[in-house]
């Protein structure tokens, strides 16, 4: 069975929390990646910056629902969500629109625990972690490429 080390991309392009929203959607785009990892200046993972981090930037401001109850006004979503969105909306940053905490996986995850980790959380790329350290990057076109039939001629 293959493993996450048999089908991770190794040189991985990662960006840092500093980095420009306009240079992360910029290296996505060159490099036809769904998301990025983010690490701090030791290259500890923290985050991950997606095509959708970037896309709700053009997204309409979502005005919170609400309604009357005694002559008071009872919001119906949390204003932390909201802020958390008007955040991703106007952010400058990747420190702004990236997803903190991303889920990961280790280098010896095998892909059906990969594809179901990917399909349950509709997730595009999974940074791998060797005992916390960034080693690698799966996306979706790494599992997908498992799918055709090898060229290697046994």
């Amino acid at each position: 069975m293959l493993k996450a080390s048999d089908i991770m991309t190794k040189n991985v392009v990662t960006v840092t929390p500093e980095t420009e929203i306009t240079q992360a959607a910029k290296l996505l785009l060159e490099n036809h990646f769904n998301g990025l990892p983010v690490v701090d200046e030791s290259g500890r993972l923290i985050g991950i910056i997606c095509q959708d981090d970037l896309i709700v930037q053009q997204k309409r401001l979502p005005l919170p629902s609400l309604f009357t109850f005694f002559d008071g006004l009872i919001p119906l979503t949390s204003y932390r969500s909201l802020e958390k969105e008007v955040e991703k909306i106007v952010a400058t940053t990747v420190s702004h629109a990236m997803t903190t905490d991303p889920i990961t996986i280790d280098p010896d995850a095998n892909l059906e625990d990969i594809a179901t980790l990917m399909v349950n959380n509709n997730i595009h790329t999974l940074p791998v972690l060797d005992r916390g350290r960034l080693v690698g990057v799966i996306g979706k076109e790494d599992v997908l490429r498992t799918l055709m039939p090898s060229d290697k001629q046994g």
